[in-house]
């Protein structure tokens, strides 16, 4: 996902003569491609993540669209303070973008570990979160929020992702996007971020085969509103996600429909345990501890 990222950044930014990038002096071997072709656009913040994020917004307030980069936590949690006051707060146009969600840099230790970020990111009121599934949706997901610029948190995982779709998707805030054809249409699982693998192999369980597989790669406060009438076709629903399920994405689809739930609706969601919290392992050791993996 962060190889075609970048790609699709940078063919975007041939034309948009107002994308920038700055990174916290990481990323090499990803972003050359944009650094070399884009000098004048192109800053390394160095190891000072709240500044990097106060400099883009800075620049955003200028009419730039500024993407700051960074692994896991240290564009989001070490810069709180800076995403709520000067991005959405001030609903200026950066993006976020987070690499190895979830447990993808679970060797490096918990101070990689991705698990919480939704919770953060979806507190706040003007953030948009782009969470695709693979590589299709990655360039999707770009290129929407290019063209509708506003506080963004862009969630990728590593490197490696298959591809699920032939093509790129359409993709619009709070609505499924359908990936599997197999299935029955009253059962579903929805998947955001990079656990879309993970939902091929869930429908593969004896108590998911029948299941439709959607993706949900962009999703926010503003759009929970949107998924009760959603979720009442459907008489079982499973979400699946690697973070917490506390402040999550399952959690999330379940406040949208708290106050006047269908009981013939059966909410099924699929998180992280807190188990893997302070735990180092592979991705798949951990997902697997964590209850993601079937």
């Amino acid at each position: 996902m962060r190889n075609t990222f970048i790609e699709e950044l940078v063919d975007l930014a041939r034309v948009n003569k107002k994308i920038a990038l700055i990174v916290g002096d990481l990323g090499y071997k990803v972003v050359e491609s944009f650094a070399e072709e884009f000098p004048d656009r192109f800053i390394n913040a160095g190891v000072a993540e709240q500044n990097m994020t106060g400099l883009a917004a800075g620049m955003a307030s200028e009419g730039f669209h500024v993407f700051t980069y960074s692994i896991a936590n240290f564009p989001t949690y070490r810069c709180a303070e800076q995403i709520r006051n000067d991005i959405d707060y001030h609903n200026l146009p950066v993006t976020i973008v987070s690499v190895g969600g979830g447990l993808s840099y679970g060797n490096l230790g918990y101070s990689h570990h991705a698990v919480q970020d939704y919770a953060l990111i979806r507190s706040m009121p003007n953030m948009l979160i782009a969470s695709p599934g693979d590589p299709m949706e990655t360039r999707a997901c770009i290129r929407y929020l290019v063209n509708n610029p506003q506080p963004s948190y862009l969630r990728l995982g590593k490197a490696g992702e298959p591809n699920f779709h032939k093509e790129v998707p359409k993709v619009e805030p709070g609505f499924f996007l359908k990936v599997s054809e197999v299935g029955l249409i009253d059962k579903c699982i929805i998947s955001t971020g990079a656990t879309l693998g993970l939902a091929h192999e869930w429908s593969q369980h004896q108590d998911f085969k029948d299941y439709t597989i959607y993706s949900m790669p962009l999703w926010g406060m503003k759009y929970k509103n949107f998924q009760e009438n959603k979720l009442k076709q459907y008489a079982s629903v499973m979400t699946l996600e690697d973070h917490l399920f506390d402040g999550g994405f399952g959690s999330w689809m379940l406040e949208s429909v708290y106050r006047n739930i269908n009981k013939a609706i059966t909410l099924n969601c699929k998180a992280l345990s807190s188990d893997i919290c302070g735990m180092v392992g592979s991705q798949e050791f951990l997902n697997r501890i964590g209850g993601i993996k079937p």
